[in-house]
């Protein structure tokens, strides 16, 4: 900052010496009886010498500050706000805390988009591991047609297109995820029809590989938003056919407690050993049956815990290794 600017920032006190000073030599004409034009010159240069002495002092006292506060403003973003020289008032201490506050928010939202983008990263990288299955298995079945009747290719062809299908939606969901205020809507729900409209997107799975499947009587209704929750049953359902061996069953049930409205859904498969069933819903979390078999990459239970997290819901599971796997979805009253 150059004198001059400093000058015009010190221009209510330069206007205020001004006027006393005025004031000073008039009150001294009025009480003196004699010529006093000499005492009146000598308090005002007396009066200027201090005063310049005074802003001199204060502009040098500033300088480096306001030197290095412009060499920040100049040539570093918001990081430099770390860097801002002490202060050297009130009211500076008030502009210093408040640029901290931002730089710390600043911070956080960086460091929550980081942490965004990896996630994403993460998620694409598994999704592209899962549809390649499919793809692959689909070109397999156009270069080795020999042996099968057009029947069955096609019938075989679907099933892999079905994969893919579900995948995709996958992706969707998941791409909507930071966007969820503002696609959902909350409304009473069918559990009955929302359960049995999920399960015929997999009759075809659980026909083929005979899995019996079950659920109760009774209409039931929830307060949720259809479309996520159809979805969320849908990767639940589709976890538990990874799992469960041909001649199983895949069952849904209804329990009434006190405070909420639970949603059973329990599956005779392979289960979940007991270290592992802390972590199914963690991002990426295959545990040792997934990699086992190669059949999973983590990512359906995670996405059912988040999407539940934002509707207000709980989830919980329950397995027995080579057993059964049982998922609770509470719907809480208070959510009614």
């Amino acid at each position: 900052m150059s004198f001059l600017k400093y000058l015009d920032d010190k221009r209510l006190f330069i206007s205020f010496y001004v006027v006393l000073m005025i004031f000073i030599s008039l009150m001294i004409a009025a009480i003196s009886r004699d010529n006093d034009a000499p005492n009146i010159v000598y308090v005002n240069i007396g009066g200027l010498f201090i005063s310049a002495v005074y802003l001199a002092a204060d502009y040098f006292r500033m300088y480096a500050s306001l030197k290095t506060l412009r060499e920040l403003s100049e040539d570093r973003g918001i990081e430099s706000a770390a860097l801002i020289p002490k202060v050297k008032s009130h009211e500076q201490e008030l502009y210093y805390r408040f640029i901290k506050k931002l730089y710390h928010e600043h911070t956080k939202e960086v460091e929550k988009l980081f942490d965004e983008k990896l996630d994403y990263k993460d998620f694409i990288m598994a999704w592209i591991h899962e549809v390649k299955t499919p793809i692959t298995a689909a070109r397999l079945l156009i270069q080795n047609t020999d042996d099968k009747s057009a029947a069955n290719i096609a019938d075989l062809f679907e099933n892999e297109l079905d994969k893919i299908d579900r995948f995709v939606e996958q992706a969707l969901y998941y791409s909507r995820i930071d966007s969820f205020s503002k696609d959902y809507l909350i409304q009473d729900v069918s559990l009955n029809r929302l359960v049995k409209e999920t399960i015929k997107k997999y009759a075809k799975l659980f026909i083929e590989r005979k899995i019996t499947f079950s659920m109760w009587e009774g209409e039931v209704f929830v307060y949720s938003d259809p479309k996520w929750l159809s979805f969320i049953i849908g990767q639940i359902v589709a976890n538990s056919l990874k799992y469960t061996n041909a001649g199983g069953t895949v069952s849904f049930d209804i329990q009434h407690k006190p405070n909420a409205i639970c949603l059973v859904m329990r599956d005779t498969g392979i289960g979940i050993s007991s270290e592992d069933i802390g972590r199914v819903f963690d991002k990426g979390f295959t545990g040792s049956t997934g990699r086992q078999q190669s059949k999973s990459t983590g990512m359906g239970l995670y996405l059912a815990k988040r999407l539940m997290l934002k509707l207000g819901h709980e989830i919980e599971i329950e397995s027995k290794e080579k057993e059964f796997t049982q998922i609770i979805i509470r719907f809480l009253r208070s959510d009614r």
